[in-house]
């Protein structure tokens, strides 16, 4: 059912709201350790831009066919024009609360032959004022929309992010959340949320098989009137425990992983877009299974396409 479901993506409309960021990458090459301390040299010979955070599943989501605008925070500077740049060449369209005293976020990457040498963040806190901005906007663009993407990297420019779940579930509009943090009691009624495997233990706590999972996830689903949780669980796949108490375990597909930057955009972005055309939870999570195999075989924050999506499926046939 995948083709025909690509295909419906391919005429709905996408939100994303959440903490976009710029990714920076520094190619190069490692021929000798520093003398003035034990840490490698690197030659940088080539530079790299990227969208990341909320941005990147943006990204995703125009990559997977379906029309996208981004909604987020961000500085008034040189980093925050550099992203409505690229996603404007992929055509992603890109509406920016600007504030002059944040500098957007940046996240760096030292690469050498496909190994990340070290990342070094560039972090601000977001004023009231930008995120007030940035409800309002939402509010008024919202009915434009099938589905919201609310992407939470706990970077603080999302500071009303209940207020954006309950004018959804108003307008009928579908919610997916991609969580941060220890609490989730800011999610209340979504109709999905997809942390991994650490991000929710670290919320509901350890579990050892996956009738202690069931449970964790039943009892915040029904604490949080959510609709579902869909839980990451790299190379044990994804596992699906909707309101109904229907659970839908997913094997990992056996791939080469070059780089997993993003793997978690590629999920929400396909999940979401799937949620917006009404799609089976099992061809979501089949399609976000597919596309995040391939993007872990990429090295940086990466994307999969409908082509490269129905080259696996005739590999997984042949």
């Amino acid at each position: 059912m995948l083709p025909e479901l690509l295909q419906k993506i391919a005429n709905t409309r996408v939100l994303v709201v959440g903490d976009a960021m710029l990714d920076r990458y520094w190619y190069g090459a490692v021929e000798r350790i520093s003398p003035e301390a034990p840490v490698p040299v690197i030659a940088v010979g080539r530079c790299e831009e990227l969208p990341g955070g909320a941005a990147n599943v943006a990204r995703n989501v125009r990559a997977l066919g379906a029309r996208c605008t981004l909604f987020a925070a961000s500085g008034d500077d040189n980093e925050a024009d550099a992203l409505q740049r690229i996603l404007g060449e992929d055509e992603v369209q890109c509406i920016l609360q600007r504030d002059k005293l944040l500098n957007t976020t940046v996240k760096l990457r030292v690469i050498s032959k496909n190994q990340q040498l070290i990342r070094i963040d560039f972090d601000m806190p977001v004023s009231k004022d930008c995120r007030v901005r940035l409800l309002d906007s939402y509010l008024k663009h919202l009915p434009e929309f099938q589905v919201v993407i609310v992407s939470d990297y706990g970077k603080g420019g999302l500071g009303y992010i209940q207020e954006m779940i309950d004018a959804a579930r108003n307008s009928g509009t579908s919610v997916v959340v991609d969580p941060k943090g220890e609490d989730y009691s800011g999610y209340r009624g979504a109709d999905l949320i997809t942390p991994n495997r650490k991000e929710f233990e670290q919320v509901a706590g350890h579990f050892r098989n996956n009738a202690e999972l069931e449970e964790k996830a039943n009892n915040m689903i029904e604490s949080l009137e959510l609709g579902a949780v869909l839980i990451t669980r790299g190379e044990e796949g994804m596992s699906l425990i909707k309101g109904n108490r229907e659970v839908l375990h997913y094997p990992a597909r056996a791939k080469a992983v070059f780089d997993v930057t993003g793997a978690g955009d590629t999920v929400i972005a396909a999940v979401g877009c799937a949620f917006a055309v009404g799609g089976e939870a099992e061809d979501a999570l089949h399609m976000a299974n597919v596309a995040a195999g391939i993007v872990v075989a990429k090295v940086g924050a990466a994307s999969a396409t409908p082509a490269e999506i129905l080259h696996e499926l005739a590999l997984e046939d042949s």
